[in-house]
C-alpha cells in the first residue's frame, strides 16, 4: 500500500510540476480586460444572419476575406494557398491562382493587380498573367510574420496589417499564431505602409494586440484598424508615422471609436453609406477575459490538451458602425450556420460573408438583412 501511494505521489508532482513547468511558445502578458456588458441596444441578441444562404467552396477550406475585381467576379483566399474566382453566385468557380502561402487579405489596385496580403508571405501583387511579385516581405532588416489584411488608396499607397512580430503565422499556421498572439497579449502588431513610387515600406502605427481587418475613411484621410485582442476598433489619420499606441499621451492623430464590442473583431471593409463592416470570428467569454490578469493561468492552460480550453462557443455575428462607431446595422445567428464569420462584403445589393474555418461563404439580400 505504502509503494502506491508513493508512485500516485511522484505521479502528481510530475503532473503539477509539467502544468507549472513545462515550456510553451509564449510569455504572456497581465492585462485587464473590459467588463463585457452583454449583447444589449443596437446588437441585441438577434438571428438575422440565420437567413444566409450558404455557397460551397469545398473542398477548399476558409473564404476569410472577399473582395470583388474590376472584372464583377468574387475573389477570395483559401486556406491551401489558392485564391478563388467566381461569380456572384458561386457558379463559374476556378482557382484564379495559388501564392503558396496563406492569403488573407485582398484588394485591386488601380492597374486591375489583385494586391494579397499574404499571412506566410507578405505583401503581394498578382498581375494580370497571374505572375506573383512580392512587393514587401521585411521593414528595414525587420520580417513581416503575419501580413492580415490590405486596403488600397487612390494615391496608389497600401496599407496593411502585420498582425505580430513574436508569432510567425508561417511556423504555426495562422489560426494558431493569432491564438498564441492574442493569449500572449505583448501587443507587437503594426500596420505598414507600401509605397510603389519609390518600393518603400514604413511602419505607420504599432503597439497593437493583434491588428487585423484595416479599411479607408470614405475621403480617405483615415483608416480604421480592428484590433482583436482588445475588442475595439481604432480610426487613425494617414499622416501618423511610426506612431505607438502605448504611448500616445494627448495625440489625436488616433482614437478607438468602437470599444467592448461583443466578439473578436476581424476583418474590416467599407460599405455603401458610409458603413464600415467587421465579423466577430468568436464570441465574447467570460473565463476568456478572467484570465487576463492571470499570465500563468494562460501558460498553464496552454499544456493542458486542447478539448480542455475555454473556447467560445460558435456564433455567426457580423456589425457595421458608421466612421464614428455608431452601430447601424448587426446581424446574428446563434446557431452557427456560418461558423467563424470574420467579415462581410457589400456588393449589388448583398451582402457577403467571410468565413475562417468553412468551406462556405455566406451571402444575404440585403432586404433579407433589415438594413
Amino acid at each position: 500500500m505504502l509503494r502506491v501511494l508513493k508512485v500516485v505521489l511522484l505521479l502528481l508532482l510530475v503532473a503539477v510540476g509539467y502544468l507549472l513547468l513545462w515550456p510553451v511558445p509564449i510569455a504572456p502578458v497581465a492585462w485587464q480586460a473590459t467588463k463585457f456588458q452583454g449583447y444589449q441596444g443596437p446588437s441585441a441578441r438577434n438571428s438575422r444572419l440565420a437567413a444566409v444562404t450558404l455557397i460551397s467552396t469545398a473542398p477548399e477550406v476558409g473564404p476569410e476575406h472577399i473582395v470583388f475585381g474590376p472584372d464583377g467576379r468574387l475573389y477570395t483566399g483559401m486556406l491551401s494557398g489558392a485564391i478563388l474566382r467566381m461569380n456572384p453566385d458561386g457558379s463559374g468557380r476556378e482557382t484564379y491562382v495559388n501564392t503558396g502561402g496563406r492569403p488573407l487579405g485582398l484588394d485591386f489596385a488601380a492597374d486591375g493587380r489583385l494586391i494579397v496580403a499574404d499571412a506566410f508571405r507578405g505583401l503581394l501583387a498578382v498581375a494580370a498573367d497571374r505572375s506573383i511579385v512580392v512587393l514587401a516581405d521585411t521593414v528595414g532588416s525587420e520580417p513581416i510574420r503575419f501580413a492580415d489584411a490590405v486596403v488600397v488608396a487612390k494615391d496608389g499607397r497600401m496599407l496593411f496589417t502585420d498582425a505580430t512580430q513574436r508569432i510567425a503565422a508561417k511556423q504555426h499556421g495562422t489560426f494558431d499564431a493569432a491564438l498564441l498572439d492574442i493569449l500572449e497579449h505583448s501587443c507587437t502588431g503594426r500596420v505598414l505602409e507600401y509605397d510603389p513610387a519609390g518600393a518603400t515600406t514604413r511602419v505607420v502605427i504599432g503597439g497593437l494586440c493583434f491588428p487585423n481587418g484595416i479599411a479607408l475613411s470614405a475621403d480617405q484621410t483615415h483608416f480604421f484598424i480592428a484590433e482583436t485582442g482588445e475588442y475595439r476598433i481604432w480610426k487613425v489619420d494617414r499622416a501618423v508615422d511610426n506612431l505607438d499606441v502605448r504611448a500616445l499621451g494627448d495625440s489625436t492623430q488616433a482614437r478607438v471609436v468602437a470599444a467592448n464590442l461583443p466578439g473578436f473583431p476581424d476583418n474590416l471593409t467599407q460599405g455603401a453609406e458610409g458603413r464600415l463592416w467587421t465579423g466577430f470570428t468568436a464570441p465574447r467569454s467570460d473565463a476568456i477575459d478572467a484570465i487576463a490578469a492571470q499570465p500563468w493561468l494562460r501558460s498553464v492552460m496552454l499544456r493542458l490538451p486542447r478539448v480542455l480550453w475555454p473556447v467560445p462557443p460558435v456564433y455567426g455575428h457580423i456589425l457595421a458602425i458608421d466612421e464614428d462607431g455608431r452601430v447601424v446595422a448587426d446581424l446574428q445567428d446563434p446557431t452557427g450556420k456560418l461558423p467563424g464569420t470574420s467579415g462581410a462584403t457589400e456588393h449589388g445589393g448583398r451582402l457577403y460573408v467571410h468565413s475562417l474555418h468553412a468551406s462556405t461563404l455566406g451571402v444575404i439580400d440585403r432586404t433579407a438583412a433589415g438594413f
